[in-house]
């Protein structure tokens, strides 16, 4: 048996927590500078990092009153975006993330968690705080997508046309990642079909379903995370990727998810992966533009419910040893 219970419309939520002109403004800056990073103009790096699922409030503004510290300190080498996954993918079974189970006891309060995670990231918007999350569910963009910097397609979704469809109408950057066998050409016809115009289903502010037509996103691209089996940072995995997405007519540059199937799921080996890529952008490779770090207050699972995390103090030891070692074309803007 199914149980149908009516939500408040996205228009009835974002009337309780609106984005005033401040935040609009700050947000748009913030997305005009993804966008110039990923066109080159901006030749900053990009550092996507935090938790793997948020799941508490006060710890996420904990997390987010460090990464605001350390950003102002790098800033000027590496544009910092705060990883913000409010919605979990599941093979089978287990907690679907705070947007669905904000109590965390399966009782699944959907409004609560509706109204908690777009307070969460006005707060953080507050801060100047570029934020990236995952997009899983379509019918959910519409309540938190105006607050959003970057967003992610997962490999689990990203053969879905329904999340082609969506991606080419939110209005950021948005990265495809390979699927969890490895196989990249799914994400990157994910990437260029999101580039095209779309016609498809979608909901208004007003919770009504419309018919919804878009110019296609200019700004998509490849996210390299792994196998099941193996990683591909390495730097013949890096060329076959450049290759591959060429292929297909995809030129963007590369994102490198440093964790998952790059660290076969142990925290300490996304350090290897981070390294590598600013050996490889030392070494000239321009096409890589950023890394993405599962990065918590603490390591392992000692705070984080879902994946293994890096703590704090080796994440900010990364990130400022980045700031340090980038080659002098990252200093030219």
């Amino acid at each position: 048996m199914s149980f149908l219970t009516p939500l408040p419309t996205p228009e009835t939520i974002h009337s309780s927590l609106p984005l005033d002109t401040k935040g609009k403004r700050s947000v748009s800056e913030l997305r005009r500078t993804a966008e110039h990073i990923i066109s080159g103009e901006d030749d900053r790096l990009i550092v996507i990092a935090g938790p793997c699922s948020i799941h508490d409030v006060d710890i996420a503004i904990e997390y987010a009153t460090r990464f605001k510290e350390l950003s102002n300190k790098v800033n000027e080498r590496i544009f910092l975006i705060m990883r913000v996954f409010l919605e979990k993918p599941r093979t089978q079974f287990g907690w679907k993330g705070f947007l669905y189970d904000p109590l965390l006891d399966g009782s699944y309060e959907i409004e609560k968690g509706l109204f908690a995670s777009r307070e969460l990231l006005l707060k953080l918007t507050e801060m100047e705080i570029p934020i990236a999350t995952e997009f899983l569910d379509p019918a959910l963009t519409p309540y938190n997508e105006d607050l959003v910097t970057w967003g992610v397609i997962g490999a689990r979704t990203s053969t879905s046309q329904i999340h082609r469809q969506m991606a080419s109408h939110l209005p950021m950057p948005m990265g495809f990642k390979n699927e969890t066998d490895g196989n990249l050409d799914n994400a990157i016809c994910g990437a260029l079909a999101a580039r095209h115009p779309q016609a498809s289903v979608g909901i208004n502010a007003k919770g009504q379903i419309c018919s919804l037509k878009t110019s296609g996103n200019p700004h998509t691209h490849l996210v390299l995370r792994g196998s099941q089996n193996a990683p591909n940072y390495d730097h013949l995995a890096i060329s076959e990727a450049i290759h591959k997405q060429r292929l297909y007519g995809l030129n963007s540059r590369l994102m490198i998810d440093c964790a998952h199937g790059n660290s076969q799921k142990d925290p300490k080996k996304q350090q290897l992966a981070f390294c590598s890529m600013l050996e490889q952008i030392g070494e000239g490779n321009h096409l890589i533009m950023g890394m993405m770090l599962e990065s918590h207050l603490q390591g392992g699972n000692a705070l984080s419910i879902t994946d293994p995390c890096l703590d704090w103090k080796t994440t900010e030891e990364l990130i400022l040893w980045a700031y340090q070692s980038l080659p002098t074309h990252h200093l030219i803007r």
